[in-house]
């Protein structure tokens, strides 16, 4: 049983958190849910990554402008279509003491594309990596990848020693409730350690003494706490007993902003919040229609983009902190288009006349699932729906619970669904990541995270060009196409993108980016 805190009251939150030391480089922060495991390659989930940042590293990072930086690797470049050389950086120490060098590269590359890893798709032409030396990789792909230095921003590098001492050699399936040493553990090359790790409930980190680089922060120590409640995790920040909250409930910005000390972070997020639908299955698992799959219908599932109301979400759910859309992805993501960014009008009458014409005319009853303590306002939003497709005769039965269940219920293996909504921030801002693991047919590789089983033959020849295409112009014709055709089949139903919202004490300089991660490194405890 996850242990969630929801408490209210100062003596409580007191208890919990206990006294601050007089340190003035510890740091505390809260977010509506912990990440679900110490193995970066478990969960393609942004919680999870940002929180495992600041123990791992990638072979190549992003700065506080999200613009490319050497990590682990000093520089790089494609030696051949095939072929991407990397040149490691000397002198970096695991945070047991030993060496980094090209041989945990080349495991951590074999281990990232296990079929168990649910990062695998972060390397969608990886081939093989072959060490060259101690100190170079070559990174071999199966097709040109002109963007595989974006694509390996999130490929943590995990130790090779360290994984075969614990049993760790390969990732396990979290969705099946396996477990091994590295799910509740973690060694990495990054600027913290991990100090306790108490799942769904505290995780404290402190500084890597041996890191190869310079902290851009004063932060000596850091405790993340999991705090389920709203009510609660606002009442931690004005109380004193927390520093930051991610989650920022929007109903309770004046509260934070009307509050001496506090202020409220805003900033535009790359994420888009979207809907799916079951298209695989000949008979939805939760649908009161047996025999068909109603998902499976053009019609019903255009009747459903039109039975809701984003506009209305945006401004009454989200607080007017979303931008409605009607592409998989938004402003500051490579191969957005303004243009075709245009939502259908909201059009009940339509929808149920579509519904009639599939055969619908009193509508049919589907499942839905939706996580509660993931995006911003999620299952408010969820709820939402529920009544605006009541409207056209369809009867939503909702299951909005923590975004563990969740993930486990919708995802591998199980992809137990008819109907959910999920957030997707492309790591490599570009179009390129959402069309290869949210469009393309799942076939092991591409489509990971195709939890709705769309597909389609042309979009995954599209998806293939715009994997090699190398002529911006040509390529951005290919991705406008591939927009037009999701589109046209409501593969998905876009809702918006999310406003990222943090509320901290006015002491605390942070570096708060669009695509929501959060580094350690750049907090400043004034």
């Amino acid at each position: 049983m996850k242990r969630r805190w929801v408490w209210a009251g100062a003596a409580a939150l007191a208890l919990m958190f206990g006294v601050r030391p007089a340190a003035a480089a510890v740091f505390k922060w809260a977010n509506s849910g912990d990440a679900g495991a110490m193995d970066p390659y478990t969960r393609n989930e942004a919680v999870q990554l940002s929180m495992l940042q600041n123990i791992y590293e990638p072979l190549i990072g992003r700065d506080r402008n999200l613009k490319l930086q050497p990590a682990l690797a000093v520089s790089w470049k494609q030696i051949s279509p095939l072929v991407w050389r990397f040149h490691l950086r000397p002198g970096v120490k695991w945070q047991n003491g030993t060496p980094f060098t090209a041989d945990d590269v080349v495991f951590s590359v074999g281990r990232i594309m296990n079929p168990n890893s649910l990062l695998r798709a972060n390397l969608p032409t990886v081939q093989s990596a072959v060490k060259v030396n101690n100190l170079t990789v070559d990174i071999h792909t199966k097709t040109s990848d002109p963007i595989l230095p974006q694509e390996v921003t999130q490929f943590f590098i995990m130790s090779k020693a360290w994984c075969v001492k614990h049993g760790a050699t390969v990732p396990v399936q979290l969705a099946l409730n396996q477990k091994n040493y590295a799910v509740d553990h973690a060694m990495g090359t990054g600027p913290y350690k991990l100090l306790i790790r108490e799942p769904d409930r505290r995780t404290v980190f402190v500084t890597n003494p041996t890191w190869w680089g310079k902290l851009k922060g004063n932060v000596t120590r850091a405790e993340f706490y999991d705090i389920a409640n709203a009510s609660t995790r606002v009442a931690a920040l004005i109380s004193g007993q927390v520093d930051m909250i991610e989650s920022m409930p929007l109903q309770d910005i004046p509260r934070v902003q009307h509050s001496a000390g506090l202020t409220v972070l805003e900033v535009p997020q790359l994420r888009t919040i979207f809907l799916g639908m079951d298209q695989f299955r000949k008979e939805l698992p939760s649908s009161n229609i047996k025999g068909k799959n109603p998902f499976q219908d053009i019609r019903v599932r255009r009747a459903f983009a039109l039975a809701i109301d984003e506009n209305a979400i945006a401004k009454a759910v989200m607080h007017g902190l979303a931008h409605p859309t009607w592409e998989m992805w938004g402003p500051g993501v490579n191969g957005y288009n303004a243009k075709l960014d245009v939502r259908p009008a909201y059009n009940p009458t339509e929808a149920k006349k579509l519904l009639v014409a599939a055969g619908y005319p009193n509508g049919f009853s589907v499942g839905m699932d939706c996580p509660n303590d993931r995006y911003v306002n999620d299952a408010q939003i969820c709820t939402a729906i529920v009544s605006m497709l009541a409207r056209v005769g369809v009867k939503v039965n909702l299951l909005a619970q923590e975004k563990t269940k969740y993930f486990a219920k919708i995802g591998p293996p199980k992809y137990d669904t008819d109907f959910y909504m999920l957030g997707w921030a492309p790591s490599t801002y570009d179009a390129e990541n959402p069309l290869f693991n949210l469009v393309g047919t799942n076939n092991g590789v591409r489509g990971e995270v195709n939890y709705g089983g769309y597909s389609s033959p042309a979009m995954d020849k599209l998806i293939a060009d715009i994997g090699t295409q190398t002529d911006q112009t040509k390529r951005q014709g290919e991705i406008d196409k591939a927009i037009k055709l999701l589109q046209h089949d409501i593969g998905y139903i876009p809702l918006h993108q999310q406003v990222l919202v943090w509320a901290a004490k006015k002491s605390v300089s942070v570096a708060q980016t669009a695509d929501g991660n959060f580094a350690l490194r750049y907090v400043t405890v004034h």
